[in-house]
């Protein structure tokens, strides 16, 4: 498949990180009095204030930061054990040597998003849009929209990668060519994908021409 630049979602899709935020929401919800089940089913691939407003709808504004800043803090202090999905550290290189446009495109704050792209061994980004650049998250397609315009590359010539529900849905909106990555998180759906995946061994890209580029799978047999 030719493309000219790639985006890509964090947790859940380049680092195994849906373990610990689920465990950290839980302790929230359980404090709150809410069911750790239904917030957690609620949050993935959405901003954290969308979460928090979403769960505490009579909060004053005053009151939804300092959950936020309090929850901010909790996660970006603690990554051990958050580790890179099997082949990704390859992949991005990958698109480092080739010079491919690139741009991770997370729900999650800039502190989380940095703090756990260095837990897992990344290379910082050219392009990364967090929570702080959007004004509508995921599952609208701003966030895609921002990260294609930043790469000055047109969405319909991205290759998005993503793992929710809610991510999949504001990348195929944005008009991205999309690769759902699986996780124990992913359900049945109709949105349209060009390819599933549950690991980046076997991704290969290569260049084909100015600023264009190949991307090929390859499945274990």
């Amino acid at each position: 498949m030719h493309f000219r630049g790639v985006l890509l979602d964090l947790d859940g899709t380049l680092v195994n990180s849906l373990d610990f935020v689920e465990a950290s929401w839980s302790l929230w919800a359980g404090q709150k009095g809410l069911d750790p089940r239904t917030v957690c089913h609620y949050l993935h691939g959405k901003p954290a204030l969308s979460t928090l407003r979403h769960f505490m709808p009579d909060a004053s504004e005053q009151t939804i930061q300092d959950e936020f800043l309090a929850l901010e803090d909790y996660e970006a202090s603690h990554t051990d054990g958050i580790t890179a999905v099997n082949g990704a550290v390859d992949f991005l290189q990958q698109l480092e040597r080739n010079r491919v446009p690139w741009a991770i495109v997370t729900s999650g704050s800039l502190k989380v998003a940095s703090a756990r792209i260095r837990q897992a061994g990344f290379p910082m980004p050219p392009v990364l849009v967090t929570s702080e650049d959007i004004q509508q998250g995921k599952p609208h397609p701003e966030p895609f929209l921002i990260g294609a315009a930043r790469l000055d590359v047109s969405p319909a010539r991205c290759i998005a990668f993503e793992d929710s529900t809610a991510g999949l849905l504001s990348a195929s909106g944005a008009g991205c060519l999309v690769v759902e990555v699986l996780t124990r998180q992913s359900v049945v759906h109709d949105i349209d994908t060009w390819q599933t995946i549950d690991r980046y061994a076997g991704l290969n890209v290569t260049p084909k021409g100015e600023a264009e580029f190949f991307l090929t799978i390859q499945r274990e047999c």
